[in-house]
C-alpha cells in the first residue's frame, strides 16, 4: 500500500494540471489587446462630439472652411443676382411689350414720339432716333440714306440693350461652372488631411477617419449647391434675354415701317407743292 500512495496523491494534479494548462493558453486570448485599448482611446479622442453639419464646418481644416466660406458666398451672389436680374428682365420685358404696342398702332414717327414723351426704355430711343433722322433728311436733298443711317442706330440701341440685359449673368455662368470644382477641391484637401491623421495616430479605426472624410464630403456638397441653382437661374435669364431681344428686333421692324411711311409721305407732298407753284 504504501508504494501506491504517491500514485492517489498524483490524481489532483493530474485532473487539475489541464485545467491550468488551459487557463494559460485561453487566458492570453481573453486579455484586453493593448493595441485596441490605444487604438479606441484614439479614435475616441480624434472624434468630434459634434457631427451635425455646423459642426462639421466648425471642426473642419482651415483650408476646407475657406473653400466652404467661399461657396457660401457664391450661393448668397447667385441667389441676390438672381433676384436683381429677375425684377430687371420683368420689368424691362413688359416695357418692351408696351412700346411694341405703341409702335404697332401708331401712325406717324410723332405719333409714337408723343406716346414715348418721358418714357424711358430701347423702344423710345428707337424712336427718337428714327424722328432725327427723318428731321435731317427732310433738311436735305437726298433721302435715299436715311433708312440706312437710322438701321444702323437702332441696331445699335438693340445691341446696348441686349448688354445691359445680359449683365451679371455672366457671374452665374462662372459659378455654375466653378463651385462644383471648387467643392472638389476641399474634398480632397480634407481627404489628405484625414489620410495624415491615419498616419500619425498609426491606427486603421474608422472612428479616426470618419470625421474628416464627412467633412470633406460636405465641401462638395455645399459647392453642388452654389452649382446648381446657379446654372438653372443662368438657363432660364438665358431665354428671358433670347425673347426680350426678340421684342426689341419687333421693336426695331416696327420703327423702320414709320419711319418709311413719314419717307414716302414727304415724297409725295413735294411733288404735289412743286404742280401747285
Amino acid at each position: 500500500m504504501t508504494p501506491g500512495r504517491p500514485l492517489l496523491l498524483s490524481w489532483p494534479f493530474l485532473v487539475l494540471t489541464p485545467g491550468l494548462l488551459a487557463a494559460q493558453e485561453i487566458g492570453p486570448a481573453a486579455a484586453p489587446d493593448g493595441e485596441a485599448i490605444a487604438a479606441s482611446a484614439i479614435g475616441s479622442a480624434l472624434l468630434p462630439h459634434d457631427l451635425s453639419p455646423w459642426g462639421m464646418v466648425m471642426n473642419a481644416d482651415l483650408v476646407v472652411q475657406v473653400v466652404m466660406a467661399g461657396l457660401a458666398l457664391a450661393s448668397v451672389l447667385t441667389w441676390t443676382v438672381a433676384l436683381a436680374k429677375g425684377l430687371e428682365l420683368l420689368s424691362a420685358g413688359r416695357r418692351a411689350r408696351t412700346g411694341l404696342s405703341v409702335l404697332g398702332t401708331a401712325d406717324s414717327l410723332d405719333e409714337a414720339a408723343a406716346q414715348f414723351a418721358g418714357r424711358a426704355g430701347p423702344c423710345g430711343a428707337m424712336v427718337r432716333a428714327a424722328a432725327r433722322e427723318y428731321r435731317l433728311a427732310a433738311q436735305s436733298s437726298g433721302k435715299e440714306g436715311a433708312k440706312e443711317r437710322a438701321a444702323w442706330k437702332l441696331e445699335r440701341i438693340v445691341a446696348a440693350a441686349g448688354r445691359r440685359a445680359g449683365r451679371g449673368t455672366g457671374m452665374l455662368a462662372t459659378i455654375g461652372a466653378t463651385a462644383p470644382f471648387v467643392g472638389l477641391f476641399g474634398t480632397v484637401w480634407g481627404i489628405m488631411n484625414s489620410f495624415i491623421g491615419i498616419s500619425q495616430a498609426q491606427t486603421t479605426n474608422l472612428a479616426v477617419v470618419a470625421p474628416g472624410i464627412a467633412e470633406a464630403l460636405l465641401a462638395t456638397a455645399i459647392g453642388l449647391v452654389a452649382a446648381i441653382p446657379a446654372v438653372v437661374i443662368y438657363n432660364f435669364f438665358a431665354r428671358m434675354i433670347t425673347g426680350y431681344r426678340a421684342r426689341l428686333a419687333d421693336a426695331v421692324a416696327e420703327t423702320m415701317r414709320l419711319l418709311s411711311h413719314d419717307l414716302d409721305r414727304d415724297g409725295r407732298a413735294r411733288p404735289r407743292a412743286a404742280a401747285a407753284e
